[in-house]
């Protein structure tokens, strides 16, 4: 009886996501424009990553008793694999995500104008003189820790009430030392929503990148995920996975 409908649910996984985008992501241009000729630093980097992280909580305790806010594809694969959540709402997830990212990547041109786009749009990209390889890497291992970070304080025996200010330092904490290679995309939403609206304004795009962020994104979602359950796996989770399947076939 107070299950949210698949609608309610889809729009918040649109609205998260485009939440998300448009202020982590929308930060990156900012920072930029606001700095001018002034060269990038650490502390550009720090208030970046505060961006990210601090709507990431917002969006945990606004949306997650709606739609879980996953807002990220490698995070609702990994619990797809893992039985934590049914494979016929992952397409609709995925959609809304993706929609949501490009929502709120027009967002940030909307807000900051063009110039916006000239400075990048705040797409994820690496250097030439990175090979895709550490690239790929670098993906990885940031998303491998957020969807890691994810599963742990959703478990039963997590703390109560912390998941939302967890996640977000586990963003916070992972932007810091995978951007310098990659801008830590760690979501292939993020990393695709800002990328289809740099190309429909006439901005540059590396789309040759693009495999290489989503696929590391999405197996490490997924390794993460599978990790974590067998981590975690007690008699308990068991018995209580048998109960399920019982019920449901009863009913």
């Amino acid at each position: 009886m107070d299950e949210n409908t698949t609608w309610q649910k889809l729009l918040a996984e649109f609205l998260g996501t485009g939440f998300l985008v448009f202020v982590g992501v929308g930060s990156i241009p900012a920072t930029l424009i606001i700095n001018g000729d002034a060269p990038f630093t650490m502390a550009d980097l720090g208030v970046i990553s505060a961006a990210f992280g601090t709507i990431v909580v917002v969006t945990v305790y606004v949306f997650g008793y709606i739609s879980g806010n996953h807002i990220n594809p490698a995070v609702t694969l990994g619990l797809a694999v893992t039985g934590k959540f049914p494979w016929k709402q992952v397409p609709g997830y995925l959609i809304a995500q993706v929609l949501g990212a490009v929502a709120g990547a027009f967002a940030i041109v909307g807000v900051l104008g063009h110039k916006a786009s000239e400075l990048g749009l705040g797409i994820a990209a690496y250097g030439e003189s990175t090979p895709w390889g550490q690239a790929f890497f670098a993906e990885f291992i940031g998303t491998f820790i957020l969807v890691f970070a994810v599963f742990g304080v959703i478990h039963r025996k997590a703390a109560p009430g912390w998941a939302g200010l967890s996640i977000g330092l586990a963003v916070f904490a992972v932007i810091i030392v995978v951007a310098p290679t990659t801008s830590a995309s760690i979501n292939p939403a993020r990393t695709t929503g800002p990328m289809l609206v740099q190309q429909i304004v006439g901005g540059t795009v590396q789309w040759e990148q693009w495999f290489v962020y989503v696929a590391a994104e999405l197996l490490a979602g997924v390794v993460a995920a599978v990790l974590f359950v067998a981590l975690s796996k007690t008699k308990a989770d068991k018995t209580s996975l048998t109960e399920a399947l019982t019920e449901e076939k009863a009913s």
